[in-house]
């Protein structure tokens, strides 16, 4: 098999497995649900699915990624967050795309939320997030204000308050039934976030 013929294959599986486990979460919930049962429903071998996914949680998880990386990679032709600038600058297109994401897998997440063991995926969505705003965030080794050398705690602690930041908005916008369009939800979060990371990088 060719590495096009591979690659296709591979996000053949993927969309089949997606579809599978979104049917069967409106089905039957998550917690109760097995790999057999999405694997069965998807007609991908325990095999395919063990060579690129750990269990239930890490396919949701490995989704959830796929729409943070997404979002940076179009964010990343534009200027980084750098401590110290005016203005922190963003570009509002990739940030719909990110709340687009969730209208699309609605269903699935919708049940996620609800669902008593949630924690494992707000502690997942938050160390994504976080990591890639780290990578977003930069700071200069040598910055200084009003003749002081700036503190390190706004590279330590901004984006872990943005990562906060940004599930509070996905949780509550499910909790009002995703009311609001993606556009809208983007342009707060966005600007929040920007708030958020201007205020943190005063501090001393």
């Amino acid at each position: 098999m060719t590495q096009f013929a591979h690659n296709l294959h591979v996000l053949r599986m993927r969309k089949l497995l997606r579809t599978a486990l979104m049917e069967l979460v409106e089905e039957r919930g998550f917690d109760a649900l097995t790999v057999g049962e999405i694997t069965g429903r998807a007609m991908v071998s325990r095999a395919g699915f063990y060579r690129y996914y750990r269990d239930k949680y890490d396919l949701v998880e490995g989704l959830f990624e796929e729409a943070v990386r997404t979002m940076m990679n179009n964010l990343s032709a534009h200027p980084r967050v750098v401590r110290g600038s005016q203005e922190p600058q963003t570009l509002p297109e990739p940030w719909v795309k990110f709340f687009e994401h969730f209208v699309e897998y609605e269903p699935l997440y919708r049940v996620l939320f609800a669902s008593k063991s949630i924690s494992w995926l707000v502690v997942k969505m938050h160390t994504s997030l976080r990591e890639a705003m780290c990578v977003r965030v930069q700071q200069p080794s040598s910055c200084v204000q009003n003749g002081k050398r700036v503190a390190r705690t706004y590279d330590r602690l901004a984006p872990s308050l943005a990562a906060t930041l940004v599930i509070e908005v996905i949780t509550r916008w499910f909790e009002e039934g995703l009311g609001d369009p993606p556009k809208e939800i983007a342009l707060r979060c966005s600007r929040l976030a920007s708030s958020l990371l201007k205020e943190v990088g005063t501090w001393e």
